[in-house]
């Protein structure tokens, strides 16, 4: 077996694994960085992602921000509301009150943040990126600082030594078994919901048919080695981020193929019902959860129903074309909607409900259906003005909510709630934060904060 020794090694080269990495090279702590894809597919779920929601009240930087007054007070409540506030709390805090320093350490390091107008779906501060071109920074950083990556390098196992410390990773590099020792290992490689099995395991039969946004590399293998030398499984296995996409995009590795702006219209299956509240939150608190519901339809496929009134607000982001028509009838004929008749009942049933003020797409408007089940809690507006335009939409998997047991300082926990030395973790390998649901552009910001206090931890930690 070859063998290779650095002061600290860390699995996986999204953002949580190389923040963790760039930190320490500035206590000059000698850095392995294994990662399971090849070079040119580097990056995880963090290459197929586009934005960080932070506190932008709280931060002081030159960057442009689509909401100037969003505090780490709204950032927290977000988190817990969304989460029917079973996310841990001191993770919680840890994750919100940290990203105000995460965030200016990036910006310090040369990040660009893209600035988007604000729009409906998008009350909370958030900051645009280039997933790949993130990565490729952040990658570029990590080496000048001295790091060096392992690709192609599949982690399959932690050793632990007698006396409880974490001090190496064995790994598979180009197929050729290969021993990383050091003082500390970090878990950075992400969830497991790339893998179809588990995928089946975990949420059910048909999930391993699901769509995979991010990368095909996420499929668990690191998190279940952690568990294997005795650390704590934690979250919601069972639950995921699962949002609603073009029903075109393809079956892995499709990025950013969402379809916004469902919230303004109606979402119908096969069978011509609904079946969501569609008007329940903003877009940003339940595109995650709706994707899933919207999976488990009929042929895991929905249709997201608007007219001419409120079209200019949906975002389509996906491959396929819209469907238009100048009738209902001949909208859900062209969408092959499986039960036409009953789609034009459900829609005039739902027309007849609502009684709209003022529109509103950039608040909770309030305006609400009545005497309908499901209700439609805002933006409820007849659809009565052609054309009608359908998208065909399915739920696809972005990541899972289980994994590892952490401390707020990115220590593993055991299985009796006792650290284990020398092993932390960071990002989507890790739970306890996503219950439910998920706040939009959170996740990016938890493997951040957390990266870098892996990085920091670690740090005093070898210095014992």
């Amino acid at each position: 077996m070859n063998r290779v020794e650095h002061d600290v090694i860390v699995v996986g080269c999204g953002v949580a694994g190389l923040c963790a990495g760039i930190r320490l090279t500035e206590f000059d702590r000698s850095v392995g960085l294994l990662e399971k894809s090849p070079e040119e597919h580097r990056g995880g779920h963090t290459r197929f992602t586009e934005s960080f929601r932070i506190p932008t009240e709280d931060i002081d930087v030159d960057a442009e921000f689509n909401v100037d007054d969003y505090s780490t007070s709204d950032f927290y409540s977000d988190i817990m509301k969304v989460t029917n506030f079973r996310a841990d709390d001191d993770l919680v805090d840890r994750v919100t009150n940290g990203s105000i320093e995460m965030f200016e350490w990036l910006t310090d390091h040369g990040i660009k943040w893209e600035y988007q107008a604000p729009h409906s779906g998008y009350t909370a501060g958030r900051v645009w990126l280039d997933g790949e071109k993130f990565v490729d920074n952040l990658v570029e950083i990590f080496e000048d600082g001295g790091g060096d990556i392992y690709y192609k390098s599949e982690a399959r196992e932690l050793h632990r030594e007698d006396g409880g410390d974490v001090t190496g990773v064995e790994s598979r590099v180009n197929g050729e078994r290969t021993r990383f020792d050091g003082d500390a290992v970090i878990l950075a490689a992400g969830d497991y919901g790339s893998s179809k099995e588990r995928r089946t395991r975990y949420y059910g039969p048909g999930y391993g048919e699901m769509k995979v946004r991010g990368s095909r590399y996420n499929t668990g293998e690191a998190i279940d080695a952690a568990m294997d030398v005795g650390a704590k499984s934690e979250g919601e296995w069972g639950d995921a981020h699962m949002a609603i996409i073009d029903a075109a995009s393809p079956d892995v590795e499709g990025g950013i193929t969402r379809i916004d702006g469902y919230q303004y219209g109606l979402i119908l299956n096969h069978n011509g019902e609904r079946f969501v509240d569609e008007g329940e939150d903003s877009r940003a608190h339940t595109y995650a959860k709706f994707g899933q519901r919207i999976f488990e339809q009929p042929y895991h496929e929905a249709f997201i129903v608007v007219d001419s009134k409120t079209q200019p607000d949906v975002a389509h982001m996906g491959p396929s074309r819209p469907i238009q028509a100048d009738s209902l009838e001949a909208l859900f004929r062209r969408a092959d909607l499986g039960d036409v008749d009953q789609a034009i009942e459900t829609v005039e049933v739902y027309n007849n409900a609502c009684s709209p003020e003022e529109y509103d797409p950039e608040v909770l408007d309030g305006n609400a259906t009545t005497g309908i089940d499901p209700p439609k809690s805002n933006w409820a507006l007849p659809i009565d003005e052609p054309p009608f335009t359908a998208y065909p939409v399915t739920g696809g998997m972005t990541f899972a909510f289980g994994g590892v047991a952490i401390t707020p300082n990115a220590e593993v926990l055991d299985t009796s709630d006792t650290i284990i030395p020398g092993l932390f973790a960071a990002g989507n390998s890790t739970g306890g934060l996503f219950y439910n649901n998920y706040p939009g552009g959170t996740g990016l910001t938890n493997a951040a904060v957390f990266g870098m206090i892996a990085g920091e931890q670690v740090n005093e930690y070898i210095d014992g």
